[in-house]
């Protein structure tokens, strides 16, 4: 039963199938980062309904049969919480259940925050219709506030509410799947109705173990003809009645506020209690219409600045705007609190968070709603001392190390292979609040409140690693374990090794600009942890030094040093029914080949992506798409953002499409132990960082949008640095309207692009990716570099002759062809030449020059032309050269690329130099090849100009400030990715 697209804003299931019933508790379910309430429904019994707070959990000891010194001692398990949603409808002593005829419709409402029902029911006195509408209030941390009416289509007679606070559901108990349930042996909790003067006011529960304890208090606005009777109390209920009684065309409604307060150990009740009291006071003087206001309020708020938009996909519409929403509801929002892996929507992964965290989540957040991000980041700088604690538990003298599952800042995993062992937990949290510099510009906050945890967690990586001998002086880091949880135990682990060297450079770059912007406060702080200059040193040498190898028969990166001598997993023999593997195979089987659970390489090519090539990358992706089984929900949105980058559309969009629906479809079949936050995340950034191409590196936000295919318009928004900025992407082409804040300059495709305030900045697409058959490339500047050589040749020359001559005026001989330079040298000088002259001085220069490329070889391609070259000739196409040098075939030889070229332009039989477009126009009919269906690659303005002139497409290579008639400008050829700027006609 699949939830109807409809506008895109709801979220509606129409009838009742038990077999999802849990799911779609889930799916329903309402939050406030505090507060979180499951989607179930009154008239259905339900052993997984039920409600959570944020800070409400037991703490469970751990047993081993077998326990080594820093094993985890407990376990933090997020419990359930009484439920205060339930009002029961009797009608004339008949219990109102939900019948198959029922008609229920359930609706979430995306854009107000609320969750309605409706159904009806026929009872011997005729048939009325029920509705619901509840809201789990964002500016009210302990409210749950609902609207239930009763309206009478024909019935005749009376009718009662119970309105409960209900107990006694009991954590999910530990089953076969390691993903959901525990043994909370001894733990639970205790639940102690309050009773005053006789009657139950009120409902205390204490974790036994942990000694949490909340308490509950309801209020109720009971409507016209509404009266009420004394709350009583049953074995597991405070029940308050009212009555009422029911004509045809007449209702009845009732409000009803429920309040929840919380306390860390054996709350004070009366305190509690006073607390709940005030908070349902507030809300009786405010009312249901104002409530509902303030929930519409702050959502038109966050939608302001972080909806997305898209045209051409009602299912893909409504999925990201429902992952959003329950993003922003799970979000803690106090700084004691962060997200779980399944926010509070449920009890999977026990309420614990992970890695993912800081990972997937707050990176949206950082573009969409900062203040939750910062929270998100003084969660984790609360729990420093625990974070060195657990540091020290693992045998390390100093440093902080976060534990890899918790909620209160203990190590909770009882499996340290695929736990405690994962210590890039340490560099993704330094990863979030490095982009949250980026994304904020809020570098007062690191230096003030985040250095000491940056500091902190990165001197655990010399505690782990070393300069190893047998690796070249390479920093290497040792048993640990990536992403891929079906790789354990590792020696230098890609992901790991990446992020390390990207967190220590971090930290030292952090130490360097607080010492200038702001001494005092690292002077103290160094003081305080006994950080030297030396420490400091060595992070940098560590981040400099950090081995992260390229293996020489594959060209991929490898896992780790074991991952690719291992046979590949026997992915034809498996059954379907047998995944995901972690379910049915024991660990070791797993290790023992390659198989990856998730993104893990291809996850560095993502997040530390400034440092590899785009080859490298394209090799990454398609070795490891082959292995992974993305049986973690966290995989498919890194495969999908990779995959857009590289411009393999069909796969970005097939990619974020499987995580953009994975609990609305519930593809992997567990959305009732909750839905998956990261993945939700992940669909964010899939529009963002992947269809968009954001990147935000050196305080400069940067897009490259590309359209995925059958959409016709998508549309996105972020906050950076104090600005609010639309960007909308459309057949034509991209634009970015700056909603608010000064001007702001971003780079669209590499082009600085300055954005004024209220204004729309349009830029249309370029024509790429291009169906073409050839490419021709010009020599110098594009696949190596002569033009030192020519410039020393020249400058040899007008030396001899006593011409001015510079550096400057060099500049402007690119793309012309050797008589034509000299004529420019010669143009306005005291010196003049006959032809018989010129041609002895032309002769001359090219000596000069020959001499000096003599000593050129394969050394001196340009990084990725070998590759390039070679992948162009893999897809079929014919490559051509097109250089104004006559040294061009010596020159090619030399660089051991000859053979790849089908044809060399003789620039001597060239009648017309560049920009005339003879050159490029000889290459193609050379190559029998229609010129629209050659690239030209150059990196002059005079070149660009003749393949302009050719009629074909132009890919500049240099200054976009200067290309301007390029389609497109990239800034070295290594950034040429074939699969983004060519289609194979």
């Amino acid at each position: 039963m699949r939830a109807d697209a409809g506008d895109g804003w709801t979220i509606r299931v129409a009838g009742f199938d038990p077999a999802n019933a849990a799911r779609d508790e889930s799916l329903f379910a309402l939050a406030n980062g505090a507060l979180g309430v499951r989607g179930g429904i009154d008239g259905v019994d339900s052993a997984s309904d039920g409600a959570f707070l944020a800070a409400f959990f037991e703490q469970a000891p751990i047993h081993y049969h077998e326990k080594f010194t820093g094993f985890a001692l407990s376990t933090d398990t997020r419990v359930p919480v009484a439920d205060a949603k339930h009002v029961r409808v009797v009608l004339d002593g008949e219990s109102v259940s939900l019948t198959p005829d029922a008609g229920l419709i359930r609706e979430l409402d995306l854009s107000t925050g609320r969750f309605r029902t409706s159904m009806r029911y026929t009872a011997k006195g005729g048939t009325v219709e029920i509705t619901t509408d509840r809201l789990v209030s964002f500016a009210r941390p302990g409210l749950l506030a609902l609207r239930l009416t009763v309206r009478s289509l024909d019935y005749t007679g009376p009718v009662t509410l119970l309105s409960d606070l209900r107990w006694g559901r009991r954590a999910e108990g530990q089953g076969d799947d390691p993903r959901i349930g525990v043994s909370l042996g001894a733990g639970g909790v205790d639940s102690f109705p309050v009773v005053t003067d006789g009657i139950p006011t009120a409902l205390r529960q204490t974790a036994r173990l942990s000694r949490r304890t909340c308490l509950l208090r309801q209020d109720h606005v009971p409507g016209h003809g509404l009266s009420a009777d004394q709350p009583f109390l049953t074995l597991d209920s405070i029940s308050q009645p009212f009555h009422a009684d029911l004509t045809p065309g007449g209702e009845t409604s009732l409000v009803k506020f429920a309040a929840y307060a919380w306390a860390d150990q054996d709350g004070d009740s009366d305190g509690l209690f006073a607390t709940a009291g005030a908070t349902l006071a507030a809300a009786r003087s405010a009312g249901w219409d104002v409530l509902a206001a303030e929930q519409a309020d702050d959502l038109a708020r966050f939608w302001a600045d972080a909806d997305v938009v898209i045209d051409g996909d009602a299912g893909l519409q409504q999925a990201i705007r429902f992952n959003l929403f329950h993003l922003y509801q799970s979000t803690g929002r106090d700084g004691a609190t962060s997200i779980a892996a399944k926010g509070l929507t449920g009890e999977g992964y026990e309420g614990h968070y992970f890695w993912d965290t800081e990972t997937f989540i707050l990176p949206v957040l950082a573009f969409t709603a900062p203040h939750l991000a910062r929270r998100m980041l003084e969660y984790r700088i609360g729990r420093l001392d625990r974070a060195r604690a657990h540091a020290r538990g693992m045998g390390h003298s100093a440093g902080a190390l976060f534990p890899w599952r918790t909620i209160a800042g203990d190590e909770c995993s009882a499996h340290y292979p695929s736990g405690s062992a994962q210590y890039h937990i340490n560099a993704d949290i330094a990863f979030a609040a490095r982009l949250y510099e980026e994304a904020t510009g809020d570098s007062a906050f690191l230096y003030a409140h985040a250095a000491e945890m940056l500091f902190e967690t990165a001197r655990i990586w010399p505690q782990v690693g070393h300069f190893n001998a047998r690796k070249g002086g390479a920093f290497t880091i040792h048993e640990v374990t990536g992403p891929d949880e079906y790789t354990a135990l590792v020696n230098n682990n890609f992901y790991t090794n990446a992020m390390a060297a990207a967190h220590l450079a971090h930290a030292a770059d952090l130490y360097r600009r607080m010492g200038s912007d702001a001494p005092d406060h690292l002077s103290a702080l160094a003081a305080r942890i006994g950080l030297t200059d030396a420490e400091v040193a060595l992070w940098q040498r560590a981040a400099d030094a950090m081995y992260l190898p390229t293996d020489p028969d594959l060209g991929v990166s490898p896992q780790d040093d074991d991952f690719l001598s291992k046979p590949v997993w026997p992915f034809a023999d498996t059954p379907a029914d047998k995944y995901p593997l972690l379910l049915h195979y024991h660990p070791l089987a797993i290790y023992r080949h390659q198989v990856c659970k998730q993104a893990d390489v291809v996850l560095a090519m993502l997040l530390a992506g400034d440092r590899f090539t785009p080859t490298l990358k394209r090799r990454n992706f398609d070795y490891y798409e082959a292995v992974t089984v993305h049986d973690s929900t966290l995989s498919p949105s890194s495969y999908g953002i990779l995959a857009a980058e590289l411009g393999d559309s069909e796969k970005a969009i097939r990619y974020f499409t499987e995580t953009a629906r994975i609990d609305l479809d519930d593809l992997h079949g567990n959305a009732s132990h909750g839905v998956h936050m990261a993945a939700m995340a992940g669909s964010w950034l899939g529009i963002a960082w992947g269809f968009g191409g954001l990147r935000w590196q050196g305080g400069i936000a940067r897009f490259a949008p590309l359209l995925p295919p059958g959409w016709t318009r998508y549309g996105f928004g972020i906050n950076w640095r104090g600005s609010r900025l639309r960007v909308t992407v459309d057949p034509v082409g991209t634009t970015y309207h700056l909603l608010s804040g000064d001007a702001l300059t971003i780079h669209h495709h590499g082009t600085p692009v300055t954005l004024t305030p209220g204004q729309d900045t349009a830029i249309a697409h370029t024509p790429f990716p291009v169906a073409v058959k050839a490419i021709i490339f010009d020599l110098d500047g594009v696949l190596t570099d002569t033009a030192e050589g020519h410039y020393q040749a020249w400058q040899r020359l007008a030396d001899e002759l006593g011409v001015p001559f510079d550096r400057e005026k060099n500049e402007a001989l690119k793309g012309i062809d050797r008589m034509g330079s000299l004529e420019r040298i010669l143009a306005g000088s005291a010196v003049t030449l006959t032809d018989a002259e010129k041609l002895a001085a032309a002769t001359a220069k090219n000596g000069y020059y020959q001499d000096l490329i003599a000593r050129f070889s394969p050394d001196d391609l340009f990084d990725g032309v070998r590759d390039l070259l070679l992948a162009a000739k893999a897809a079929g196409l014919k490559l051509g050269v097109a250089s104004a040098s006559r040294n061009a075939p010596t020159l090619l030889t030399r660089l051991g690329i000859i053979d790849l070229f089908d044809h060399v332009a003789d620039a001597g039989a060239i009648p017309n130099p560049k920009p005339a477009p003879d050159i490029f126009l000889s290459v193609a009919q050379a190559l029998d090849v229609p010129a629209p269906a050659c690239l030209g690659v150059e990196d002059s303005m005079a070149g660009i100009t003749a393949i302009k002139a050719a009629g074909m497409p132009a890919l500049g290579i240099g200054d976009p400030a200067i290309l301007t008639e390029a389609d497109a400008v990239i800034g070295h050829i290594r950034e040429f990715r074939l699969d983004r700027f060519v289609r194979p006609a």
